[in-house]
């Protein structure tokens, strides 16, 4: 089954342009006139990745993306931001809220097309791996006997020194694994966005990657996510 994706923008043209494009990349494509609609197209659809623009009537792209990441289970949602608006600002808003690239209008759609295949592989990996690491491991005895019980009682190593994480960089951590922003972990800790990103630097420093994708996918590799 094709995977499916969210096309929201109040003009139609650029909406039919998209969806064109994509459907013949051979992705299933729902599309939304403005934030209300897309936000009701989500938890219809629940699509595996949104394309939006910024600046739409009644709820803009903003709203759309701090109301997708309040709910659970779209907090790993890859969103595209379009938007003729890339002040500097503007943008730290919304990878603030959770946005995961920012495209300015006007683009080219090959580029898009290679950004979306790019953001879905990676989500669709991460997920993956996600499930595979919540999956419970089910010991035995020698005898066959399942030993549940016993196993749940076993606490589990800590992997922090691999890497020498603090306490602090441990819970920001986790709560980036579950997809929250910087302000919603921020919230979460009663610490200041620019704080979270101090923290958010340091684990790209010490464990090598680059980017929250590459972060989570290292955790998940090395048992960091408690």
């Amino acid at each position: 089954m094709p995977l499916t994706i969210l096309v929201a923008d109040d003009d139609l043209g650029t909406r039919l342009s998209i969806s064109d494009y994509l459907e013949f990349s051979g992705y299933w494509v729902v599309m939304a006139e403005d934030g209300c609609k897309a936000l009701e197209m989500v938890e219809q659809y629940k699509p595996h990745l949104i394309v939006t623009d910024v600046i739409m009537p009644g709820m803009d792209g903003y709203e759309l993306m701090r109301q997708i990441r309040h709910q659970t289970a779209f907090r790993l949602l890859p969103v595209i931001f379009l938007t003729a608006r890339t002040s500097t600002d503007e943008r730290i808003r919304g990878y603030q809220l959770g946005c995961d690239l920012y495209l300015p209008k006007p683009f080219e759609l090959e580029e898009l097309g290679a950004v979306i295949r790019n953001l879905l592989e990676r989500s669709q990996l991460i997920q993956s791996e996600w499930r595979s690491h919540l999956q419970p491991v089910q010991p035995f005895s020698s005898a066959g006997v399942f030993e549940g019980a016993a196993a749940a009682q076993v606490p589990r190593a800590s992997a922090l020194p691999k890497i020498g994480l603090t306490q602090r960089e441990q819970e920001v951590l986790t709560l980036l694994a579950e997809g929250l922003s910087n302000a919603q972990i921020g919230d979460r800790l009663h610490l200041s966005s620019r704080t979270v990103e101090k923290y958010v630097s340091s684990l790209f420093r010490k464990t090598g990657t680059n980017n929250r994708a590459e972060l989570v996918r290292f955790a998940m590799d090395h048992d960091l996510i408690i």
